[in-house]
């Protein structure tokens, strides 16, 4: 019989690969969608933050998914920048 396991464990487990979504990101750029697009729907919105901040007053027990959430992104986009970064600096050299 399985055991279940912690939510917030289960859910922090989601974020051990930025490397794959911002792969995805990536294929969509190359596809021609926009990268300031991209960037956005990557970011977490200040609206959003200000909102989950609000939030973990009444259920201080999500906070440390939210915030590892916020990290997420942020590694996601870093990566998504290299990519496009290096992509750019190939397309230099050709």
């Amino acid at each position: 019989m399985a055991t279940l396991a912690n939510p917030l464990e289960e859910a922090l487990q989601d974020f051990q690969f930025p490397q794959r979504e911002a792969a995805f990101f990536y294929g969509l750029f190359l596809r021609g969608h926009s990268a300031d697009e991209l960037r956005r729907d990557i970011e977490v919105p200040p609206m959003v933050l200000a909102k989950w901040d609000r939030e973990t007053v009444h259920e201080p027990r999500l906070r440390p998914l939210l915030e590892e959430v916020v990290r997420y992104r942020q590694r996601v986009l870093a990566i998504f920048e290299g990519l496009i970064g290096h992509d750019a600096a190939a397309q230099r050299l050709q």
